[in-house]
Parts: C-alpha cells; structure tokens; sequence
C-alpha cells in the first residue's frame, strides 16, 4: 500500500513541527488514485511554476496524471531591452518548450508582468479559468513574497479555492525562499530525486532568464529540504490545512 510516508514528514517529525489537525492528517495512509487526476499549478510567470514545482509536477505527469500550468502573465517585462510584445513572445514560446520536457499542458491567464490586478473583474475571470479544469489539486505561490505577480497569483487561486467550497488540496510552493519567499515552514515534501534533472532541463528552458545564474540557488533549496525529508533532493510546501489531502499519485 501507498502511504503518504512516501511525501511526507514522519509521525514524530510532523507532530513536533506542526502542531495542528494537519499534522495528524499528513501522516495517515492514503490510497493510491484510481482514476487520472488534474493537477494544476499557477504562477506568476514563465518559469515560476516550473523552479517552484517542476520536480513535482514531473512526478505526476510521468505517472500518467495530467498536468496544467497557468501562467497568469506572460513575462512581458522581464528581459531587458525588450519590449513587452517581444518579451511575451519570447517568453511564451520557452513556456511552451518547459511544458513539453514536464508533459504539461500551458494556459495563460491574460495578466500582464508587473500590472498585475487584484479586482472584482479579475478574481471572476481567474475562477472561470481555473475552475473550468476541474483540478483535483493545485499547487500557487505562498502569499507571502516580496513579487507583486507571486501575490496576486497566489490570492487570486486562494478566493477561487475558497469560494468554489474548498473541493481539492491547495499547495503553496517556495522560490528563492529568503530571497523571495518569507517565513516559508512546510508541512508536505515530496522526493523528487529521480526528476530533478527534469525539472532542471525544464528551467534552463527559459533561457532567455539567464538560469545559470539563479539555478543552483534553487538547487541548494532542494538538497536543503532533501535533508529535511530524508532523501536526495526534495520540493516542500505548506498545504491549506481546510482542503483535502493532497491525493498520492506513486
């Protein structure tokens, strides 16, 4: 039997770092998903989604689950020199280049890089997006991070999640934790030592990012949560504790 041991913290660890109904929760065995999930990532920009969770979202999609990134920019300001046109096509075309080494399936959600909106008008048409994918789990940006697009990311997929009834697990995800993420404390690792080769093939997609320079941070993070989860390399987050458990896909 599939426990959720596999990609979690042990009995012990869980209730010592996090004493809450979660924590019981987390170390309870799970079954393994009879049917095909729909998991769902959303980040701010091309490449957010893949460094915050590329290991991860390998993992699912390699087990046959199908995997959807939204985008909810299109990077328009993110390579000097460039115009916001030419930076969204640029952009774009890496996103689609990552998507294929994680066999995921890419949708953009309209929002510009930089100009991103928290309104009426956008949390509607974030929803519609979203729910239309009848995601079984979702995985966004913790709230707490110094860029503005991670932010309005992750509240714009939290009101969805929330006022949809809370139905699937909702995960949040680190990038450059300490740089970017604050006060990250995770309550759900996953082992992505045999796919973090593809998550790195994934983020040196985006070339036009320089990832050599940003990379081996991310690397740094994943062997630093690896010693926490007691395996090679590892992907943390802090799962919504009102939602169900993240379904066990291995």
């Amino acid at each position: 039997m599939v426990t959720i041991a596999n990609i979690c913290m042990t009995r012990r660890e869980s209730l010592v770092a996090v004493a809450t109904p979660l924590a019981a929760r987390l170390v309870d065995e799970a079954p393994a998903p009879s049917r095909k999930l729909n998991v769902v990532c959303v980040g701010g920009h091309p490449d957010d989604p893949e460094s915050g969770c590329g290991g991860t979202l390998a993992r699912y999609s390699g087990r046959g689950h199908a995997v959807t990134i939204i985008y909810l920019t299109r990077g328009e300001a993110g390579i000097p020199g460039k115009t916001h046109d030419e930076a969204a096509q640029i952009r774009s075309e890496e996103a689609l280049k990552a998507c294929r080494i994680l066999n995921a399936r890419p949708l953009f959600a309209g929002q510009i890089d930089g100009a991103t909106e928290i309104s009426n008008a956008s949390y509607e048409a974030f929803n519609a997006l979203l729910t239309a994918q009848q995601p079984d789990m979702v995985f966004t940006h913790w709230p707490i991070d110094t860029h503005r697009d991670h932010c309005a990311g992750s509240l714009l997929t939290f009101q969805s999640w929330y006022r949809g009834g809370k139905k699937y697990a909702l995960l949040y995800f680190e990038v450059l934790t300490g740089e970017q993420t604050q006060q990250f404390s995770p309550n759900f690792y996953v082992d992505i030592s045999e796919s973090s080769e593809k998550k790195k093939q994934a983020c040196f997609a985006h070339a036009s990012q320089e990832p050599s320079e940003f990379y081996a941070y991310h690397e740094e993070m994943e062997r630093f949560r690896g010693l926490e989860h007691r395996c090679k390399r590892a992907e943390a987050f802090v799962v919504q504790a009102q939602g169900p458990l993240p379904p066990v896909a291995w």
